[in-house]
């Protein structure tokens, strides 16, 4: 039976979401709290393979996420060929020592103590897939210039919806943004309506992987309740 109804023309499904007691949604709510709590930012990163399957599933994952007119406005560029990702290592690198040596401030310098990092960024080659997120600044039908909404919230949200499949499979990811990241575009020759957004290695960690000892904000310093 077609149940379907047309608003402003468009055909619309009905939806039915499962609930849950909310003793059940409480658990499974702190069960996923900690679940996601355990997430962390991994450089060490092996060479271990990944199949292309799991890679599918995790940006079909990132896809559902919500977007502007549900315009989906995101292409994600996954790489595993070994060339590509040394060319992508060998330009990060190039502007990530411009950056360590000139245009970051003291002040950003010194918050990145912390973290450890420098401008060196072998894990873009050693990690065996690099998932490179375009935002599609306008979609092109026919020759015609179509307008995209929203275009870097949509893409953030579908960047997080990624992370945490990546998280939920059981592997682990950075978030790299070499500045500027013009060079993705020229090195995976994408067209003139996408602009890089994120470049994120994928893959297991290291044996030996270590992590910055750093503590999350309370809940607290990140919320306010107005009841």
């Amino acid at each position: 039976m077609d149940n379907k109804k047309l608003i402003n023309g468009f055909p619309h499904i009905p939806y039915h979401r499962k609930q849950f007691p909310e003793k059940e949604m409480l658990v499974r709510t702190r069960d996923f709290y900690q679940k996601m709590n355990e997430r962390r930012t991994v450089r060490d990163i092996c060479d271990r393979p990944v199949t292309r399957e799991i890679i599918e599933q995790l940006i079909l994952t990132a896809s559902s996420a919500p977007s502007g007119a549900h315009k989906q406005p995101w292409t994600f560029c996954a790489v595993s060929n070994a060339a590509l990702k040394a060319k992508i290592r060998t330009a990060a690198e190039e502007e990530e020592y411009k950056s360590y040596h000139g245009r970051m401030s003291e002040e950003w310098l010194d918050d990145l103590k912390a973290i450890g990092t420098d401008w060196k960024k072998p894990f873009l080659e050693k990690a065996p897939w690099l998932i490179v997120v375009f935002k599609k600044i306008y979609d092109m039908d026919n020759q015609e210039r179509r307008t995209n909404y929203y275009v870097s919230e949509s893409v953030g949200l579908a960047c997080g919806f990624l992370l945490t499949a990546i998280h939920q499979a059981g592997l682990v990811a950075l978030t790299h943004t070499p500045s500027p990241m013009n060079f993705l575009s020229r090195v995976l020759n994408r067209p003139d309506n996408e602009r890089p957004f994120l470049l994120i290695p994928v893959g297991y960690p290291d044996e030996d992987a270590y992590v910055p000892d750093l503590k999350r904000k309370p809940l607290t310093e990140v919320a306010k309740f107005y009841q």
